[in-house]
C-alpha cells in the first residue's frame, strides 16, 4: 500500500477543496495567484508527487510581464554580452512571469532610438542605451506618463521623468584614464581624446573629467580638442591616423567611447608597442591582445553582470508596485585591466 500523498491530502494541507487542487493542476479555470501559491507550498511541504507540475501551472497562472531592452549594434561583442546577461538575470526572477526582450538597434540616430521607444507601449518596462537628445527624452517622458518605467543604461539622460540610471560613474572613469596616462607617460607632449558623440552624457562627462585632471596639474601635457568617430571602428582608425599625422608629438590617447578597435588598428600600423600610452573602454578579444602586445596600457571595463542584475532588479520591482516612478541612480566601479591581470 502506497503512503504517497493524494490530492485529498494536498487539499487538506492547503485548506482548499479537491476541486480547487484539480483546477490548479489542470488549468481548467483561472485560480487566484495567492490560492495557487498556497497549493504549491503545501505540495512541497507534504512531498506531493505532482509539485513540479504545480510549479509550472503556478508560473503559467501569472500574467506575463515583458521588459524590453533597447541596446546598440548587434555585431558589437559588448552588446551581445550585455543582452545575454540581461536574459540570464531575467530568467532568475521566479516570482514574476518575466519575458525579457532584447532589441538591437543597428542604427543609433536619435530618430531611430525615439522610434523604438515609441513602440514600447505594449511592455511593462524599458531599458535603453541612448543619446541624450530632445526626441529621445520626449519618448522617455511619454512612457513615464503611461506609467511604463524606463531606465537609462551606461549613459544617463537629462530628465527626471524616468526610472533612473544604471552604469559606471563617468567622472571617476575619466579621471582614472587621465591618471593612467599621467603616470605612465615618460615625456611631455600632446594628448588626444576620441569620442563617439557628445550626445552620450557618459562620454561627455568622461571627457570633461579627463581634461580637468590635466588642467589641475600644470603644463606637462596639452590635451587637444576631441575627435568624434560616431563609435565606428573605420572612422576611429581614420581619425587616429589623421591625429598622428597632424600631431607627431602625441604621447597619449584616450578613447572615451566605442571605436577603440579602429584606434588599435592604426596604432599597430603606425607605432611601436608602448610608444603611445593609450587607454580605452572594455575588455574584448581585441583589447586583450592589444594589452598583451603593448598597444594599449589599460582597458576600463563595464561590470556587465552587475549592470544587468541591477537593471532587472530595478525594473522587476517597479512593475510590481503601484507607487510613483522616481529616479534611482546605481553607480558601479569599473573593472580595470592591464597587461598583468588579463
Amino acid at each position: 500500500m502506497s503512503n504517497r500523498p493524494t490530492i485529498k491530502d494536498l487539499a487538506f494541507a492547503a485548506g482548499v477543496s479537491t476541486a480547487t487542487v484539480d483546477r490548479v493542476l489542470n488549468s481548467r479555470t483561472q485560480v487566484r495567484s495567492v490560492t495557487a501559491e498556497r497549493v504549491l507550498l503545501a505540495a512541497e511541504e507534504i512531498g506531493y508527487h505532482g509539485s513540479n507540475l504545480l510549479k509550472i501551472r503556478y508560473q503559467e497562472s501569472k500574467p506575463k510581464r515583458t521588459v524590453r531592452f533597447l541596446l546598440q549594434r548587434e555585431t558589437d561583442p559588448f552588446y551581445q554580452a550585455l543582452g545575454n546577461a540581461l536574459e540570464r538575470e531575467a530568467a532568475l526572477v521566479t516570482h514574476l512571469n518575466l519575458n525579457c526582450e532584447i532589441v538591437f538597434m543597428d542604427e543609433v540616430t536619435p530618430n531611430c532610438i525615439a522610434s523604438n521607444l515609441r513602440n514600447c507601449d505594449d511592455v511593462a518596462a524599458v531599458g535603453v542605451v541612448a543619446l541624450d537628445h530632445q526626441s529621445v527624452i520626449a519618448e522617455v517622458e511619454s512612457l513615464y506618463q503611461k506609467h511604463i518605467p524606463t531606465v537609462a543604461l551606461l549613459s544617463d539622460l537629462s530628465t527626471d521623468r524616468y526610472a533612473g540610471y544604471i552604469g559606471w560613474d563617468s567622472q571617476k572613469v575619466g579621471r582614472t584614464a587621465a591618471w593612467t596616462i599621467d603616470k605612465l607617460c615618460r615625456k611631455s607632449g600632446k594628448i588626444a581624446v576620441l569620442l563617439g558623440s557628445h550626445r552620450y552624457l557618459g562620454q561627455q562627462l568622461s571627457e570633461t573629467s579627463f581634461i580637468n585632471y590635466f588642467r589641475e596639474r600644470g603644463e606637462r601635457f596639452t590635451v587637444i580638442p576631441p575627435v568624434l568617430n560616431l563609435d565606428d571602428d573605420r572612422l576611429a582608425a581614420e581619425s587616429t591616423a589623421e591625429l598622428l599625422d597632424s600631431h607627431p608629438d602625441i604621447v597619449g590617447i584616450y578613447s572615451a567611447g566605442g571605436g577603440y578597435n579602429g584606434m588599435i588598428q592604426t596604432l599597430r600600423q603606425e607605432k611601436g608597442p608602448h610608444e603611445i600610452i593609450a587607454v580605452c573602454n572594455e575588455l574584448t578579444e581585441e583589447t586583450r591582445l592589444a594589452l598583451r602586445d603593448g598597444y594599449i596600457q589599460m582597458a576600463i571595463n563595464t561590470p556587465i553582470a552587475t549592470v544587468a542584475r541591477a537593471a532587472i532588479s530595478r525594473l522587476s520591482h517597479l512593475i510590481t508596485v503601484s507607487t510613483e516612478i522616481t529616479p534611482k541612480y546605481d553607480y558601479f566601479n569599473a573593472d580595470l585591466y592591464i597587461s598583468e591581470n588579463i
